[in-house]
This record gives C-alpha cells, structure tokens and sequence, in this order.
C-alpha cells in the first residue's frame, strides 16, 4: 500500500513566488490543498488566490514584493523567515517575458527579463539555502524552468537565455548542496494556460502549429504543474537533486 503522507506538506510553509495569477496560483493551490501554510509572494493583489486557498481550506500569507530587486528578494525571505517560519520550501515561479525581434531587441527588456528570472531567483534561493544550512533544517526548491531551457525559441531572447540559465543554475545548486539536506529541482512547463502565452493562443497560426505537436492535444493547466510541485516538495522526492521534470504534454517526447 502507498505511503500517502510521503506525498504531504502537511505542517510545512511553502514560499511560492508569483502567486497572483497562472502557474503561481496553481502551484499555490497545490501546496495548500497537500496541507502546507503558502506563504505568496508578488507584486500585484493575490486575492484572489488567497481565496481559492481559503475554499479549500488551506492557509495564505501575502507578501508584498518587488523581486525585479534582488536585495529587495533576499531581504523579504529573511523576513518571512523570521516572521513566519522557518520556511521548508520555495517556489521559484515569478517571471516575465518580452518579445521581440532580436535584431530590435532592447537592452531594457533583457534586463528586466534576467533580474526577475534568473538574478532575484539565485539570490533569493542563495537567502533561503543560508537560513536552512545555519539552522541544521533541510529544505527544498522548485525552479520554474520551460521549454525554452531546451530549446530557442522565436523573439523572446532574454525569456530563453533566463530559462536555460534557470536550469544551469539548478543542478549547480543541487551538485553543491544535495550532502547538506537541500533538494533543488525544476519543473519545465510545457504550454499552459496563462497570461504568459495568452499572444500565442490568440494567434491562430502559431496555436495550430503548437497544439500539433502536443501528444496529449491540449494546452496544459495550472493545476498539472502544481501537483508535479506538490511531489518535488513532498518526501516522496527526497533522492531527487537537479532533476528537470517536463510537464508538457509530451512535448519534448515529439
């Protein structure tokens, strides 16, 4: 018979980054449904994330940040640490895109991509894995990487350098701290549902040719990459360290 409580957060506090709208909020409900206090991060409202967490009964904690800052990341772990902690688990979910041809592409829209995808994630994983190493406590970390970890992409030059960098950085972090009791892991979503590909779905050609290659012949939902969450964050995954897991359909399997 299956363990389930290898599968539960029960008892445990769940920092997830972006938890206003889309994969955030999926990966927030997840976390809250499997028993863990979220502790959502973000710039604009989460309320209406904290309450499709309070309808099933779970527990929200907005925080109020700006992570285009990387001080500014650091800093509100270290506080939420001690205000509401100490924190088992972070979700490196918060991210933007621009788009554009890369013989015009900005130096602004490379900047902002890269604080917010790669630089504020390192920093803000670097204060979590301090507090967690000082205090004798394990720890895990999902990264939000996506298919353009693997693969170019079209006009989107900062998202795909930020994305491979995720995936870089995971397993460099998972080589470094696997032996002191903290799993570093990511999930590469496939295309979902969100205000991130919403240009993509309302682009009739590219959508065809997207959902062509899709074995499973649909876009993906929040909900599928917040279960996949839920297992990286569990005990179920205590031996996984620098593992990408694709949520995508079976996209990359095409």
């Amino acid at each position: 018979m299956t363990d389930l409580s290898a599968f539960s957060l029960s008892g445990k506090k769940i920092i997830v980054t972006g938890a206003n709208t889309g994969i955030g909020q999926g990966i927030a409900l997840s976390v809250a449904k499997a028993g863990a206090t979220v502790i959502g991060v973000g710039r604009s409202s989460m309320d209406e994330t904290a309450a499709s967490v309070a309808a099933v009964g779970g527990s929200f904690i907005p925080i109020a940040c700006d992570l285009g800052d990387h001080k500014a990341a650091a800093a509100m772990l270290d506080a939420a640490w001690s205000e509401h902690g100490p924190v088992d688990g972070l979700v490196n979910n918060a991210g933007i895109i621009r788009r554009a041809d890369a013989v015009d592409f900005t130096e602004e829209d490379w900047d902002d991509v890269m604080d917010i995808n790669l630089k504020s994630l390192f920093f803000l994983t670097q204060a979590l894995a301090r507090k967690a190493i000082a205090a004798g406590r394990e720890g895990r970390v999902v990264n939000i990487a996506s298919m353009l970890s693997f693969q170019g992409g079209i006009r989107v030059a900062s998202y795909t350098a930020s994305k491979h960098g995720v995936l870089g950085v995971t397993r460099l972090l998972a080589c470094e701290w696997a032996a002191k009791g903290i799993n570093v892991n990511a999930i590469a979503p496939g295309y979902i549902v969100t205000n991130n590909t919403e240009a993509l779905r309302n682009d009739p050609d590219r959508s065809t040719a997207i959902l062509g290659r899709i074995p499973a012949g649909r876009w993906g939902e929040a909900s599928d990459i917040g279960d996949a969450a839920v297992f990286l964050l569990a005990p179920a995954s205590k031996y996984m360290h620098g593992a990408v897991v694709p949520v995508d359909g079976g996209w990359l399997a095409r």
